[in-house]
């Protein structure tokens, strides 16, 4: 089996007297889908903005393709290869949706283009860009902008726009939030072809997303982690039933 491309070992991060990430150990592979579910103070986007490097842990490691990311800033772990699309998108709204898309191609590139550019450049970027929106909902929408998206496209958008800095892993924070049942669906399946080419960690709240995307799941009750599992193993999982899914035990 290939090495996992993040492994989190032993991650503390404490305000005060509460623990939000109690010892927190997981790990993901090439091709997969790992859920990270829990109820609403579980400390998901705590332990989320210490992978990102939002946040800085108190204890414990992160590992980016066997490399000690730990102590690096967001913006180098950015170019290490992670990528993050947020529960409300974060776009340039008065920018259209092929600019959104090129300015994370540029990113990548590490270049900015400037006023004296060749027009080949430009041109050789925006044919870049449009070709991440192949396939999507948004292919024909690139002249359009951002601002005059629905909330629907507009995580499409994000998610497309995390893909073209051609990133290892993906951290996709709650997708499904505020979309429709067909939006949902659509993006399921977006999704579930995403794998092919990404890692994905996938904190989410819909259910029947997770139990239909997630090859292994992670249960964080209160900061730590009660659970590991498959799908079929975290259903049955007695501890996860009481504590998140709310069910009695007979």
């Amino acid at each position: 089996m290939s090495a996992p491309i993040l492994k989190i070992e032993g991650l503390v991060k404490r305000f005060g007297g509460l623990t939000a990430t109690d010892h927190v150990d997981f790990d993901l592979g090439e091709g997969e889908i790992h859920a990270l579910i829990g109820p609403n103070g579980a400390g998901k986007s705590t332990l989320i903005n210490q992978i990102c490097g939002e946040m800085r842990q108190d204890e414990g490691r992160i590992l980016l393709d066997g490399a000690d990311i730990s102590t690096l800033p967001a913006p180098r772990r950015a170019m290490l290869g992670l990528a993050r699309a947020f529960q409300v998108p974060s776009l340039l709204n008065d920018m259209s949706v092929l600019e959104n898309v090129s300015v994370a191609v540029q990113v990548r590139r590490h270049r900015t283009y400037r006023i004296w550019d060749s027009p080949r450049g430009r041109r050789d970027l925006a044919a870049e860009a449009a070709t991440f929106l192949d396939g999507t909902g948004l292919a024909d929408r690139g002249g359009i902008l951002v601002s005059d998206l629905s909330h629907g496209e507009r995580k499409q958008l994000e998610l497309v726009v995390a893909r073209a800095t051609r990133p290892r892993l993906l951290l996709l924070d709650e997708p499904m939030a505020g979309l429709g049942a067909s939006e949902s669906q659509e993006m399921i399946a977006t999704l579930a072809t995403l794998r092919q080419t990404h890692g994905i960690l996938l904190v989410e709240h819909d259910m029947d997303a997770v139990f239909n995307l997630a090859d292994r799941i992670s249960v964080l009750v209160y900061g730590r982690i009660i659970a590991h599992g498959t799908v079929d193993e975290i259903r049955a999982d007695p501890e996860v039933r009481r504590a998140y899914l709310g069910e009695e035990e007979a």
